[in-house]
């Protein structure tokens, strides 16, 4: 990395350390949310964040879109949600000089640098397609014409895991366009009790924006810059192959309570998340103990558990802990 680079690297670990004492004003708790969330960002990605009603998860999402002082539309998925409601339309107006009609195309709530989707698996799958064409290609289409997206360009989707009632699921294809799968857990007794004083006490407190759009386009530069070892690129690509049961690396566990590994994508976002980790602790390279930390929310919703799994209770969590226990060096891993 260029002397620039590492000055980058020290600004963006201080920079961190006050966004999360900012956000830490308003969401309780939730540490690892916010920092995956982050991460998520700094590396090009989306995240899907998986949790029960009332966690705040709208909330985190919103203020992390002041405190990066972003473009932020919120989109409520509903099954009666089109396509056009969410990349845009052309309507037909008649100008009051002339009286001509003419069309003029209206900008969808895509068209923002940080859209959330609020319970994206309760709109049907035309719907899910538009937004998977901006997730992947960072632009829409819309009849004849192909948009470009601002920049940068995030997705935060939201989804409740006990009510599938109604709900369209996601297909692999899009679970794979997600960076992160976060799983947004209850709160501790204490901050539960915190969070109960604050929503009903008066006032709020404000989140100062700390980063601008230019701001995070240059740190997501400065992470793709973040050497990485051969050891530790072999160690990600191990990891994603272990998970696929026909693979010959993938060990008996695998073989008997996996239907459906991860792809090559999972490689590709383990060292991506692994460089933005080693950033943001303001370190200049990137090891396995970051590969790591991270196999989860980038793993486990590309690994596919299959019924034998599930009757022994075994979710991709614990294959995923399982395999990393089997493969990591363990003078670097912590779990």
């Amino acid at each position: 990395m260029s002397e620039n680079d590492k000055q980058a690297v020290e600004r963006l670990h201080e920079t961190y350390q006050q966004m999360k004492a900012g956000v830490g004003k308003v969401i309780v708790g939730q540490e690892e949310v916010v920092e995956q969330t982050l991460m998520a960002i700094f590396c090009r990605g989306h995240a899907l964040l998986v949790g029960v009603p009332g966690l705040a998860k709208t909330l985190l999402v919103s203020t992390l879109a002041k405190s990066l002082d972003l473009g932020y539309k919120r989109i409520q998925f509903t099954p009666d949600l089109m396509p056009a409601d969410i990349t845009g339309t052309d309507i037909l107006e008649v100008d009051p000089e002339t009286g001509r009609r003419g069309f003029r195309f209206v900008h969808g709530p895509l068209f923002s640098n940080l859209v959330l989707a609020d319970e994206i698996n309760r709109t049907p799958p035309k719907t899910q397609a538009a937004l998977l064409e901006a997730m992947q290609e960072h632009h829409v289409t819309v009849g004849e014409r192909t948009m470009d997206l601002p920049k940068p360009f995030f997705v935060l989707a939201t989804q409740n895991p006990i009510e599938q009632e109604g709900t369209y699921p996601l297909p692999e294809a899009q679970l794979d366009r997600f960076l992160f799968n976060i799983v947004v857990g209850y709160p501790s007794a204490e901050e539960e009790r915190e969070i109960i004083r604050r929503v009903t006490n008066p006032g709020g407190a404000l989140v100062e924006p700390l980063m601008t759009g230019d701001d995070i386009l240059r740190i997501q530069d400065v992470v793709r810059r973040v050497p990485v070892g051969d050891h530790v690129i072999d160690f990600a690509a191990n990891l994603a192959r272990a998970t696929r049961p026909d693979s010959a690396e993938a060990p008996d566990f695998v073989k008997e309570m996996v239907g459906w590994g991860a792809g090559p994508r999972a490689g590709i976002s383990l060292i991506a998340a692994a460089k933005a980790h080693a950033v943001l602790r303001g370190r200049f390279h990137a090891t396995t103990g970051d590969v790591a930390a991270f196999a989860k929310p980038v793993l486990r919703h590309r690994v596919l558990t299959t019924f034998n799994a599930e009757a022994a209770g075994v979710n991709s969590d614990e294959i995923i802990t399982r395999l990393i226990q089997n493969l990591a060096p363990k003078e670097e891993i912590a779990l």
